[in-house]
């Protein structure tokens, strides 16, 4: 197999992978019931969220419009928001557990500041994580007015 389908395949796995173990996580009653930590519950949220971002958006950077950052960013973000809809759906019919919007927010919130760093990370240090500076990324352009 040629080393460019090895690493779309390898990065379309990690999102699987990950994927299905926040499935598996969520299909178990909650382990962290009290640590004695306020919303600790929604940090876990937002930071799984945060990777499950940055994941989708190393993934989708493999495809076509790969050089249009802002799409990159809408469909990872969009694409966690969704994963983390159907993640509370599911939650509902599991006996132990319940959805909750304020996980769905934190999720949300998770999966924005995730890209966003991503994408930062990448405008300071140029080709971190094998993307270039040649994309147009979003962050850097916020202050000239030029967005992909």
């Amino acid at each position: 197999m040629e080393k460019k389908y090895k690493n779309i395949l390898f990065r379309w796995a990690l999102v699987f992978i990950y994927c299905f173990l926040i499935y598996i996580q969520s299909s178990h009653s909650s382990a962290i019931s009290d640590p004695g930590i306020p919303h600790i519950d929604k940090l876990l949220h937002f930071l799984a969220y945060a990777l499950l971002g940055v994941l989708f958006f190393r993934a989708f950077s493999t495809m076509r419009f790969k050089d249009r950052i802002n799409l990159l960013m809408i469909l990872s973000i969009l694409s966690s928001i969704c994963y983390g809809i159907s993640d509370e759906i599911h939650q509902h019919y599991v006996s132990s557990r319940s959805a909750d919007i304020m996980d769905v927010l934190a999720d949300t919130f998770g999966s924005i500041c995730g890209v966003f760093f991503y994408e930062l990370l990448m405008v300071k240090y140029g080709n971190f994580m094998n993307f270039g500076k040649q994309s147009g990324h979003l962050v850097g352009h916020l202050g000239s007015g030029r967005v992909n």
